[in-house]
């Protein structure tokens, strides 16, 4: 046995009596410990926070998710891979008459009204696989056991990591659908009616705007008719005295006496003139009248070939007809400016643009227009200069949409530019505005030349 004490072997444990100090444990060690404790627990508190407003984030998801579902119309219906239904929504249960936990854990095949549709769903749902299947129509059970066609979309949900987990079934009945259709129809066709009803009544505004004008001239051709009808009835009534001394035998003397006094030969000469100026002007009212009936018409898709001079040439007239007497248009147009299309619709055209200058230049002392024409190419380009006080950068790019205006209310319908656009287009052309360095605007229609003049 050796003489030392257990506590002096080498290994040995040392013992310490309660109360006495660590041998080699200092203040720094202990204050070293409890500054480890104190950022421990302050982590553990973060932690608690952030995981108190994960908690609370995720409870404001589910009650978000809770809500959409809820206020679904649609049926939808949660199932695993082997149509198991795992969740229905509210639309369904108050479809089927029966709750959610009626419906976990049954087959989805159970929701459909006959043998024969469970089978076409069962099949269907097998080919759906991973690319899904839409629109498919099959009839459920109601809660009151009829059969309610029902447009079906199956969608494959997959887990975090991509794997299968089951299908995801949304639908709508039918009838729903068709009713929502048949809405959407007629809306859709009462716009159109409303839309026709715009433009002609812009039309219809734009000739009331220009009545006075067409009047005036219509005045002119029709004063003229008169006026020679009138002198050729008096010539008749001379002539008729003439024919019936002849026809009594009167002696050559007194008729040439009658003839002098009549003024017969003065007659004679002056008859063809009458004739062909009465002709004319009967001319010139059919031309207008037609150019009216061309102009007030429905819109046809009209393709003829035509002289674009000849309908600024009558657009200009009509419109400066009823414009105010300062407003002075100038033309610099070549001979002939060949186009193909309509006429009329060409001429409303030329008709709202040339109304849109005189309305611009309204507030000028000496308002004017200038219409430029020239053929470039395979297109015939006209160009509309004003006076006025140009268009501002905040309205140049919306002078061309529907209803927009910067006129008093009951001073425009913000459809004439807008309608002249779309004519432009069908007709394979352009329309464009902008301002000119100089001041005043300047509106750029383009068209394609007609193929037959090149």
């Amino acid at each position: 046995m050796s003489d030392n004490p257990p506590s002096d072997r080498p290994g040995a444990r040392r013992r310490v009596s309660p109360g006495s100090e660590l041998v080699g444990v200092g203040e720094e060690v202990w204050m070293d410990v409890i500054q480890k404790m104190d950022e421990v627990y302050s982590d553990l508190l973060q932690y608690e926070v952030a995981l108190e407003e994960k908690n609370a984030r995720l409870e404001e998801s589910q009650q978000f998710i809770l809500s959409v579902l809820t206020s679904m119309s649609d049926i939808l219906v949660v199932c695993d891979r082997l149509g198991v239904i795992e969740d229905v929504n509210s639309s369904l249960e108050d479809f089927c008459g029966r709750s959610a936990e009626q419906l976990r854990g049954t087959s989805i095949t159970e929701l459909f009204a006959d043998e024969t549709s469970r089978r076409q769903a069962q099949s269907l749902l097998a080919m759906a696989g991973d690319k899904g299947m839409y629109d498919c129509e099959l009839p459920l059970r109601a809660y009151d056991g009829t059969p309610v066609p029902v447009s079906l979309n199956c969608t494959p949900r997959y887990s975090a990591v991509g794997k299968s987990l089951g299908m995801v079934v949304t639908g709508r009945p039918v009838g729903e659908l068709r009713r929502a259709y048949q809405a959407l129809h007629r809306a859709h066709e009462d716009l159109k009616r409303t839309q026709q009803q715009l433009l002609h009544s812009e039309k219809m505004a734009s000739l009331g705007r220009l009545v006075a004008g067409v009047a005036h001239e219509l005045n002119n051709p029709i004063s003229f008719i008169l006026g020679n009808t009138h002198a050729l009835r008096r010539y008749a009534e001379r002539m008729h005295e003439y024919l019936d001394a002849v026809h009594a035998g009167m002696s050559p003397e007194g008729l040439a006496a009658l003839r002098e006094d009549l003024r017969i030969d003065r007659i004679l000469s002056d008859l063809s003139p009458l004739i062909e100026g009465t002709i004319e002007g009967a001319e010139r009212t059919r031309d207008i009248v037609d150019g009216l009936k061309r102009f007030s018409a429905i819109d046809r898709d009209e393709n003829k070939s035509l002289d674009l001079v000849e309908v600024v040439e009558r657009a200009v007239r009509w419109v400066t007809k009823a414009a105010r007497e300062q407003f002075r248009v100038s033309l610099s147009l070549p001979v002939s400016l060949p186009v193909s299309g309509s006429a009329g619709q060409l001429q409303q055209v030329v008709m709202n643009l040339v109304q849109n200058a005189c309305d611009a230049t309204a507030d000028i002392e000496a308002p004017s227009l200038e219409i430029v024409a020239e053929i470039l190419g395979d297109e015939v380009q006209l160009r509309f200069f004003d006076n006025g006080p140009g268009i501002g950068p905040a309205h140049l790019p919306h002078v061309f949409d529907p209803f927009f205006t910067t006129k008093p209310v009951g001073k425009g319908t913000g459809l004439g530019l807008a309608i002249s656009y779309g004519i432009v287009e069908r007709h394979r052309g352009s329309l464009r505005a902008e301002n000119r360095p100089e001041g005043g605007a300047v509106f750029t229609l383009s068209l394609p030349r007609d193929r037959a003049a090149r």
